[in-house]
């Protein structure tokens, strides 16, 4: 898998979050609220392309774990990924599917999946696509500390 794809289909993970489309949380305890929240806000910034608004929900030492490659840092991801992230958001249409999240002291997951359109040669893709990610909470709220996401191509 190239990087440009990889990058794509990172990005179609990130764009679908139930909340984006205001679906309510479908199985999110009280107690997982607050690093359900972090999640949002981190996707809400990527879609506005305000990377720095992203970089405050991450922990520096964030892992992200897509298309069999890996970004080790905050920095690494702030610096190069995130950006092609954005910007492909804003052409992608996000079908909300199931989310969970649970959290127990200071670590939380949140997993999510969902369906994304895409527009390919003229014509409309359907990407299915899983998230999960670990947070854990700091003096100043949850931190994302590790992203894994992975999406495939619907048939048609």
């Amino acid at each position: 898998m190239t990087r440009c794809t990889a990058t794509i289909l990172a990005a179609l993970v990130l764009a679908a979050h139930p909340a984006a489309a205001g679906k309510p949380q479908a199985d999110v305890p009280t107690v997982a609220r607050a690093a359900v929240a972090a999640v949002d806000r981190f996707f809400a910034a990527l879609s506005a392309g305000d990377i720095d608004r992203a970089a405050a929900e991450l922990d520096p030492q964030v892992i992200i774990l897509e298309g069999g490659g890996a970004e080790r840092s905050a920095a690494e991801y702030l610096g190069g990924h995130a950006k092609s992230d954005a910007e492909f958001l804003k052409t992608a249409k996000h079908q909300p599917g199931h989310r969970i999240a649970r959290a127990s002291g200071d670590l939380a997951w949140v997993a999510s999946d969902n369906d994304m359109v895409i527009q390919q040669d003229g014509k409309p893709v359907t990407i299915a696509s899983a998230e999960t990610m670990v947070l854990r909470r700091t003096d100043s709220g949850w931190k994302i500390v590790h992203i894994h996401w992975s999406s495939r191509t619907r048939k048609q």
